[in-house]
């Protein structure tokens, strides 16, 4: 019988752009078997600048710096001042109507219909700065939910060009796997077929070797 063929070697895989190797598959030698990326320099950058920034993005999420309190502190206390001013640019003129009208026509304040009226300004002023309180307030929650939102949005842009480019390296390591194993299949068939050659000979060795036998016992 023939010498028997040794087997194959593990058939590696690879997957070449503009005759640039970007991705492998091959067998260490601890028998496992590795898929790998290569990614250019360009592409490195980008990588791990989505990395950097998503960690950082999230340690810091909740996080707001002196620098944007103090950014918003101003604003509040803008708004606020604004506010005042024109409350009081509202209600300042009707006392000072209501005390020289109750002055013309009483001679002085100690009455109680300017009492009742000046009571009557001072609560609604008191409400208004009670509004322009409560409206600051919002606006500073409105602040923090935009900021947030903001940091949200951009987690989610990060990780979303972090998913594609895994998904573009798996892929292409996937296919660089599918070619080792279309050459690996490719081998075996080899190897089966270097397997049956030689067993075929030989049986067909012996019915040569048979049949001159008998022709040679027949004469």
């Amino acid at each position: 019988m023939g010498k028997k063929s040794k087997y194959p070697k593990y058939s590696t895989g690879s997957v070449d752009i503009n005759g640039q190797n970007i991705a492998t598959a091959q067998k260490n030698k601890k028998n496992t078997i590795n898929s790998s990326y290569t990614m250019s320099d360009t592409e490195k950058a980008i990588y791990d600048g989505i990395q950097e920034n998503l960690a950082t993005s999230l340690q810091d999420l909740f996080t707001i710096s002196d620098e944007t309190q103090q950014k918003w502190d101003k604003q509040i206390d803008s708004l606020k001042q604004s506010g005042i001013n024109e409350i009081n640019s509202i209600y300042d003129p009707m006392q000072t109507a209501l005390k020289n009208d109750i002055a013309s026509r009483f001679g002085n304040l100690d009455n109680s219909v300017f009492m009742d009226n000046l009571n009557s300004i001072t609560n609604n002023k008191a409400q208004a700065v009670a509004d322009l309180s409560e409206s600051l307030l919002q606006t500073e929650n409105d602040m923090y939910t935009n900021e947030l939102t903001n940091r949200l949005n951009y987690i989610s842009l990060l990780s979303g060009l972090n998913t594609t480019m895994n998904n573009n390296m798996l892929s292409f390591m996937q296919l660089a796997n599918a070619n080792s194993s279309s050459g690996n299949s490719h081998n075996s068939d080899k190897y089966q077929a270097t397997l049956y050659n030689p067993y075929a000979q030989t049986l067909n060795a012996i019915a040569n070797v048979g049949q001159t036998a008998l022709k040679f016992t027949y004469i």
